[in-house]
């Protein structure tokens, strides 16, 4: 296919239903203005400055680290956690285009067609807010407190951003400090933009400036700032993703996951489509990915993802590999898409079939899961109904079109709890399970149970954990918090 071929003089957008942003009160020059935007529910508090990043230090002593399912770890936090979830890096911004054909793989192709597209910048209408947004965004609605830490410049895009963060009541911290700019290309200092192409069968392309440079694109950075230092040790959960490596050098990602540890903040990892390009990437990129899969408290990865890496087409049998492999590891997660995802730990195997919804658009619902389980993992959720909110969230993000602000709400999570549909395919995972060992508990959420377990597994009632979970989510619709 001819470049010249391909129109894209008028894109048909994605419908966007957005509000429109307050236009942020703090003004900047390239460096974010470091900040944590509290949701006004929040606990009575004071506040103490740390190099201008305000961490809500709240009036009450924390509650155990001991939790029922197994989540929070056992090193001792050096600070109290005032802020539930932080994301690290891959703060761009989508512009989501129709067109009538994706790009051929090419990379010079690919490169051309990019330039051509940015050759002037498209109707707002079709910006979006991307990357780890996407998860931040979904874990603010869920009642969690959010900051995202990461790199935007000074332009159009980058004010952008920060508007939709603040109207999502997300706090931001910048990754840099101004001492940690030097001379270069001004675009290595600007927002990262990723066109999110679409075909008439809704078939997705991706393409940003960072997949045509053999260095990250902010290599210019080289070490954690104070402030992000002060995020991370006031956080619950910092999470990475495989394309934080777009952005930051493997020792810059190395020294965050080590600095998380060493706070008690737990790490948060989904390798994504880049863990397998990682895994026969430079050595300093391999090294940096072993680093992050033993050290994280937390894995996320797809079927396909968990065999690249551990060489093992069982996900279960991959997600213990995986466990068995970490020095801290306390769940992996494998998401199974249409069928639903499996929580391996070292102890049992919890299964969860996802719920039946016509499918809109599936961008974002990675993101939202991830989200969900944050929730679970903070909340002391049962593991079973852990993967059954993170099933609805995702599945309620597939409902409709895009990323971003069109990423589950939590009332179409209630409403999809309320009247629940599972993707039973009983074949399917009689298949999968028949593969596994017999050593371990199996807890397996069905729609309907007759008896609560057999010799195999316990089989739980997608009732009686929407029973558990509504009263949750209800009070974080009224009140925007979680009852203890």
């Amino acid at each position: 296919m001819h470049h010249q071929a391909i129109a894209l003089k008028s894109p048909t957008p994605f419908p966007h239903h957005h509000r429109q942003p307050p236009s942020p009160s703090l003004g900047r020059l390239l460096v974010l203005p470091i900040s944590h935007t509290l949701r006004p529910n929040n606990r009575s508090c004071s506040f103490v400055s740390c190099r201008g990043i305000h961490i809500p230090v709240p009036k009450y002593l924390p509650h155990s680290l001991a939790s029922s399912n197994g989540a929070l770890h056992d090193r001792k936090p050096v600070a109290v956690k005032t802020i539930d979830v932080a994301t690290l890096g891959n703060l761009c911004v989508d512009i989501v285009l129709n067109v009538p054909e994706l790009p051929p793989p090419s990379p010079d192709v690919r490169k051309a067609y990019m330039e051509q597209l940015s050759a002037s910048p498209p109707d707002k209408k079709y910006w979006e807010a991307g990357g780890n947004c996407n998860m931040a965004i979904a874990a603010a609605r869920l009642g969690l407190n959010c900051v995202a830490i990461g790199h935007v410049g000074d332009e159009i895009y980058g004010k952008f951003l920060l508007d939709v963060l603040h109207d999502e009541r997300i706090g931001t911290v910048e990754m840099t400090e101004e001492t940690d700019f030097v001379n270069g290309s001004i675009d290595s200092y600007e927002t990262l933009l990723c066109w999110v192409l679409v075909d008439p069968l809704q078939r997705h392309g991706f393409c940003s400036r960072a997949d045509f440079s053999k260095e990250p694109a902010f290599s210019w950075i080289s070490k954690l700032s104070e402030p992000v230092k002060s995020a991370i040790k006031h956080s619950r959960i910092l999470f990475f993703n495989g394309y934080d490596f777009d952005e930051f050098s493997p020792n810059v990602l190395i020294s965050a996951v080590d600095y998380t540890v060493e706070v008690g903040t737990s790490v948060f990892f989904d390798p994504g489509p880049r863990g397998k390009n990682l895994l026969a990437g430079t050595p300093e990129e391999q090294k940096a990915l072993g680093h992050f899969l033993r050290m994280s408290d937390v894995l996320l990865l797809t079927s396909d993802e968990a065999a690249s890496l551990t060489g093992i087409r069982n996900p279960i049998l991959a997600g213990q590999e995986l466990l068995s492999r970490g020095v801290q590891t306390k769940w992996v997660i494998v998401k199974m898409g249409a069928k639903g995802s499996i929580l391996i730990t070292t102890s049992s195997v919890t299964c969860a079939p996802a719920f039946q919804v016509k499918v809109i658009d599936t961008v974002g619902c990675g993101d939202s899961f991830v989200a969900a389980v944050a929730f679970g993992f903070i909340h002391d959720v049962p593991l079973i109904t852990t993967l059954a909110i993170a099933n609805a969230v995702g599945a309620a993000t597939a409902m409709g079109s895009g990323a971003g602000r069109n990423v589950a709400t939590l009332k179409h999570v209630i409403e999809l709890m309320k009247a629940p549909n599972l993707n039973e395919d009983d074949e399917f995972w009689n298949e999968l399970l028949g593969e596994h060992l017999d050593t371990q508990e199996i807890t397996f959420l069905k729609k309907v149970v007759i008896n609560g377990s057999n010799n195999r597994m316990k089989l739980i009632a997608l009732q009686r954990v929407v029973s558990d979970l509504l009263p949750k989510l209800e009070s974080v619709q009224l009140e925007g918090k979680v009852p203890s």
